[in-house]
């Protein structure tokens, strides 16, 4: 006999023996599928009153646990856990494949579909799949035009909370986060991460089509597009399409006059940050760009393919 004097009963499903019939009720909701318990606000039921209690929070705005380190308050207990390997450092959910550990389990999920290759959310408008719901969330306001992420400073909108946190920089100028190799300071941790990988070599992302190796899986995404001829992007003046956003972010300047880039030697101003390196290299003599047959060097690609081209005139001459 136990402690609330019930004999043992037995789930019906799994044959599993539990002390107590609401338990056993419960059990075989988790077989069935079945969720007894409503949200009386949104209509969301669930399995456990348990579950419904922890979500109800959602509604009413309690935030009963509280962090120790930092003071930030959460809804349920298990969220403030996480929270905290965030202080700690902790990361008790290892991959048994690569060995990458992380601090949450749905983290661990989602990255072992980088070795499966399982991609299992769709998109209904154009058919593509993804690893996770947040890329797919993420992706589909490239077909709606959401941009939800606003700047509190110049109002401008973005489609993606990361694009906004890198925004925010350009008016507060913070750089918080240190390389420990090279000492460069950086704004946002994950920008630091995926620099690091400069000094590694780490290469985690791989082109299913022609298996190129990138360190940032925003370099995959703009290669894939090679690929597959996607364009996504998609000017609201002219219409032109681009298969990045950068780019079009660049071709609207042609429409606006906007030139953010200035010279620091000349003053002089450039729509875009390719040109202003390439002006740049007129200040400082700098020339990365060798000729491979008489070993002439150029400030720019472009000048390079240009001279190429004498090569080639003279080889067909010979011939």
């Amino acid at each position: 006999m136990d402690k609330t004097g019930e004999n043992p009963v037995k789930c019906e499903v799994s044959d599993k023996r539990v002390f107590n019939s609401g338990i056993r009720n419960e059990l075989i909701m988790t077989h069935t599928g079945q969720k007894r318990f409503q949200c009386e606000m949104c209509s969301k039921t669930f399995r456990q009153g348990g579950h419904l209690h922890r979500h109800m929070m959602i509604h009413t705005g309690e935030k009963p646990f509280k962090c120790e380190v930092c003071s930030k308050k959460f809804s349920d207990c298990g969220n403030m856990k996480k929270h905290t390997r965030t202080h700690t450092g902790e990361k008790p959910f290892k991959c048994e494949v690569c060995g990458k550990r992380f601090g949450v389990s749905g983290s661990l999920k989602m990255h072992m579909r980088i070795h499966t290759g399982e991609k299992p959310f769709k998109c209904q408008v154009c058919n593509k799949m993804f690893s996770g719901s947040d890329g797919l969330e993420k992706h589909t306001r490239i077909h709606t035009g959401e941009k939800p992420f606003k700047c509190e400073v110049c109002n401008k909108r973005f489609n993606r909370s990361g694009n906004l946190k890198r925004h925010a920089i350009i008016h507060t100028g913070e750089k918080p986060f240190k390389c420990a190799v090279c000492h460069k300071m950086f704004s946002i941790s994950g920008i630091l991460n995926e620099h690091m990988r400069i000094h590694t070599g780490e290469k985690p992302f791989k082109c299913e089509v022609c298996h190129k190796m990138f360190t940032i899986g925003g370099s995959l995404r703009r290669h894939t597009r090679i690929h597959t001829g996607e364009k996504p992007f998609q000017c609201e003046v002219c219409n032109k399409k681009f298969s990045d956003s950068g780019n079009l972010n660049g071709h609207m300047r042609m429409h606006t006059g906007e030139k953010p880039f200035k010279c620091e030697v000349c003053n002089k101003r450039f729509s875009q940050g390719g040109q202003l390196l390439i002006h740049t290299r007129r200040h400082n003599g700098q020339k990365p760009f060798k000729c491979e047959v008489c070993d002439k060097r150029f400030s720019d690609s472009g000048n390079l393919n240009g001279h190429k081209k004498v090569h080639l005139g003279r080889k067909t001459i010979s011939l």
